[in-house]
């Protein structure tokens, strides 16, 4: 029998009482793989727009690309499988959506790209997923099917991606504390940069790849290649026993959400994007040390926010009007109260604006500082008392603190989708997979063999 390409993807699986779409991903392949299908791509692990209210808790979406010979003996699995591994009951609202054929349609691109930074809706996803003849399957509310129509649509070829290794705990030890050695944390880290990302904190001294929750997850680590994650399991050791681990292809630390250009005229609640403004009034300390002020872009104003856990609340204070900046941020919500703000994620100072202090005349006599002596009427010297009816204050131009650049927020308090210092310049388009004109996929490459690292 003839292999066809068979796409699954599904969103919200978990709650934050415990599930992992991820870990569901994990189970899934293992058991695909005994019905006799190839994998011929990783796991994608698609991380979408982070401002939605209603996400779960990273966003994140999975999408599986496989040849099988028996598409509906699998569909049928699958869609079983999600129902019963989701948390229904606990607030979990799954999506899974099915496509056979090796071309994704341009319109499933689409709608991906702008789940990446806007607001979409099931309804939305629904028209979409019925005009490309996609197989789909809700349950709750059923909001999981934009999650699954964004991740199947995410290709992530001619764009930037990462990888993760994720592992994964037995069901005995979820809400267990994790125990993990910081010390190896601290040597993986050194020895593999830059090739591995958010792993560990230096400046807080913080291990950054263990999460806290429920959930079955023991780490994850992640990098720019598969070798170089999955290197983490000799290096790190593990004490626990361990239900097994996945790499998984990710568009984590790309800044994907953040490519769309923003205009502050009109701008919509919970988008994230870009902006090129100006700073148009003094940055001002709030409670609790974050810092906000309006930008400016072509005459609308609004207010930016950056947030001290961030690590730039220091470096938006020195900020002064005029400054011409880029900053990538999410919209948040307004109120009755306060307006729509943008909250900052990362920040590019492009060009200084000339601050200036104005100073008092000297005396043309003695060189002393003159007074005034009232608006309009000149200055006068108090050691020689000369006096001068038409002299001015004098403008001199300071050097500013900051320096042109761009700064980005400390790893504790970075996103998912938060792109690191260290992979600007580094980013990759190349994916060894085949694009037509028109968009999609015309085949896909066979030269892949992901690693699944089964324990």
């Amino acid at each position: 029998m003839h292999m066809q390409t068979l796409h699954i993807a599904f969103d919200d699986t978990d709650s934050r009482e415990g599930r992992c779409t991820t870990h569901l991903a994990f189970k899934l392949v293992e058991q695909v793989k005994r019905m006799d299908a190839e994998l011929v791509d990783y796991p994608l692990l698609v991380r979408l727009n982070p401002n939605i209210p209603w996400k779960t808790r990273g966003n994140g979406a999975v999408c599986l690309r496989l040849k099988a010979h028996d598409s509906d003996r699998i569909i049928d699995y699958v869609r079983q499988a999600v129902e019963e591994g989701s948390a229904i009951g606990n607030g979990a609202n799954p999506g899974v959506t099915f496509f056979e054929g090796d071309r994704i349609p341009l319109s499933m691109e689409q709608f991906s790209s702008k789940a990446m930074y806007d607001v979409m809706s099931r309804q939305m996803a629904e028209k979409v997923a019925k005009a490309a003849n996609i197989q789909y399957y809700t349950f709750g509310n059923g909001q999981g099917i934009v999650g699954s129509l964004g991740a199947m649509g995410c290709l992530m070829i001619d764009s930037d991606y990462t990888f993760e290794l994720i592992a994964y705990r037995k069901p005995e030890n979820c809400g267990k504390l994790r125990m993990v050695d910081e010390q190896k944390v601290i040597r993986f880290a050194a020895d593999t940069y830059p090739n591995t990302f958010n792993n560990y904190d230096r400046k807080h001294e913080r291990v950054l790849l263990a999460p806290h929750g429920p959930d079955p997850v023991f780490f994850g680590v992640r990098g720019e290649t598969p070798e170089v994650v999955a290197s983490a399991m000799e290096a790190l050791q593990p004490e626990e026993e361990l239900d097994g681990c996945m790499i998984f292809r990710s568009n984590q630390g790309t800044n994907m959400h953040l490519q769309n250009e923003l205009v502050l005229a009109g701008i919509k609640a919970y988008t994230a994007g870009r902006v090129r403004c100006r700073v148009g009034t003094k940055p001002r300390a709030m409670e609790g040390g974050h810092v906000i002020f309006a930008v400016d872009q072509g005459g609308v104003q609004m207010p930016a926010a950056v947030y001290e856990p961030t690590g730039l609340a220091s470096v938006a204070a020195k900020l002064e009007p005029g400054d011409l900046i880029e900053i990538g941020c999410g919209v948040r919500k307004g109120t009755t109260k306060h307006p729509k703000i943008l909250n900052i994620e990362y920040l590019s100072l492009i060009e200084l604006a000339a601050v200036y202090e104005s100073h008092n005349p000297l005396c043309k006599e003695c060189g002393k500082r003159m007074k005034s002596e009232g608006v309009n009427k000149g200055y006068q010297c108090d050691r020689c008392k000369f006096r001068d009816p038409g002299a001015k204050k004098i403008l001199i131009q300071k050097e500013r603190e900051l320096k042109t650049g761009l700064y980005i927020p400390t790893p504790k308090a970075h996103r998912h989708l938060t792109k690191p210092m260290q992979r600007y310049g580094r980013e990759k388009s190349n994916f060894q997979l085949v694009k037509v004109a028109g968009g999609g996929l015309s085949e896909f490459s066979n030269s892949v063999e992901p690693p699944l690292c089964g324990l």
